[in-house]
């Protein structure tokens, strides 16, 4: 089996890569990346790409179908992946998100591939009042993020067919360590500011509702993607990838990591306007077509292992919310150094290699 990886130099990618090596250990693994976020390693002792038989450094806007050839699966993760680098970037967003998703899917199929892994995002709910959302629900995307998340989602089944299986994987908000891991998270940002500061301050008023997933337990939904059947779902799904038991407000994030990490000062902000993304998920599909790749990791070990992390790094960075480890700093960096222009490509004696 051939399985190639997009966006596999982020934050999910190290561990999806590291799921699927140990998984299939005679599999054929490429990864396929731009190389914004490539330096921004966090406590890895080696280079997480060591496992891939082949590492392409490529602009998933300018490959070609002779890239897919001979590969059996493509997990898609490449994209702008938060809402702050949407908005800044929205024209770039629905570029890349969006058109370049659905043409690397269509070019996938061309090439004879037989599975296509899209990682979606619960976060096309939006502002979503009452009862867990399903699948067939009405969704309210917010953001430039959300919105390219949709519309990929809306051109996907038109592709897929029995020699295509698409999975859409609309997952809940990431969280946990990884070889490149981000802090622009909530979860993450928490447990970081409860060790630098000893002090967590919710902006907002906390009742926002959020479906979180653990990075390993998206690389475990990632694994079912690659050997789901017809059989197992159709030629084409959409379905919401967490757990049930990972619905939270964002209060309860914050108490559960002073919990965890004892001498910690929650301070809400009462008088805060809600946030408007709020949602809860219903997982409830995912459960019964994927009982064996159901999430394992629970909020206290993600805690904990973040903790962990961070502390085997000798994290002190105070200002860590204007650092390497927020993805819109990093964007930034590198279009202030002329490292990329404002199409997020890079410059004339800074490109990477593109795949012919």
């Amino acid at each position: 089996m051939k399985v190639l990886i997009t966006g596999n130099m982020g934050y999910i990618g190290p561990r999806v890569g590291a799921r699927l090596r140990a998984s299939f250990p005679q599999a054929t693994l490429i990864g396929l990346d731009i190389g914004y976020f490539a330096h921004c390693l966090t406590g890895a002792e080696t280079l997480p790409e060591r496992i891939y038989d082949q590492q392409l450094f490529a602009d998933v806007r300018q490959v070609s179908v002779e890239t897919f050839r001979g590969v059996d699966a493509v997990v898609h993760l490449a994209a702008i992946s938060n809402d702050p680098m949407g908005n800044t970037f929205e024209d770039v967003t629905d570029e890349i998100n969006f058109k370049s998703s659905v043409r690397v899917a269509r070019l996938a199929r061309e090439a004879g591939v037989r599975r296509f892994i899209f990682a979606s995002s619960c976060s096309m709910y939006g502002a979503a009042e009452g009862a867990p959302r399903k699948e067939a629900d009405a969704i309210n995307p917010l953001t430039a993020y959300a919105r390219s998340k949709v519309a990929t989602e809306q051109a996907l089944p038109e592709l897929a067919g029995e020699n295509f299986i698409v999975t859409s994987l609309r997952f809940a908000t990431a969280c946990g360590m990884s070889e490149r891991l981000r802090l622009d998270l909530v979860l993450n940002d928490f447990v970081a500011a409860a060790i630098v500061s000893k002090k967590i301050t919710i902006l907002s008023d906390g009742t926002p509702w959020r479906p979180l997933i653990h990075v390993d337990d998206m690389a475990r939904a990632i694994e079912w993607g690659v050997t789901r059947t017809r059989e197992n779902g159709g030629t084409f799904i959409a379905v919401n990838a967490g757990s049930d038991a990972w619905n939270y407000q964002v209060k309860d994030l914050a108490l559960a990591v002073a919990q965890a990490i004892p001498g910690i000062d929650v301070s809400i902000n009462q008088d805060a306007q809600p946030d408007k993304r709020s949602y809860r998920v219903n997982f409830s599909l995912f459960k019964e077509l994927a009982p064996r790749f159901q999430p394992q990791v629970n909020l206290h070990a993600a805690i904990v292992g973040l903790k962990k992390g961070l502390e085997r790094m000798e994290f002190r960075e105070t200002n860590f919310r204007d650092s390497r480890y927020m993805r819109l700093k990093v964007l930034t960096d590198l279009r202030q150094s002329g490292l990329i222009n404002e199409s997020l490509e890079w410059s004339a004696g800074s490109a990477v290699a593109q795949v012919a």
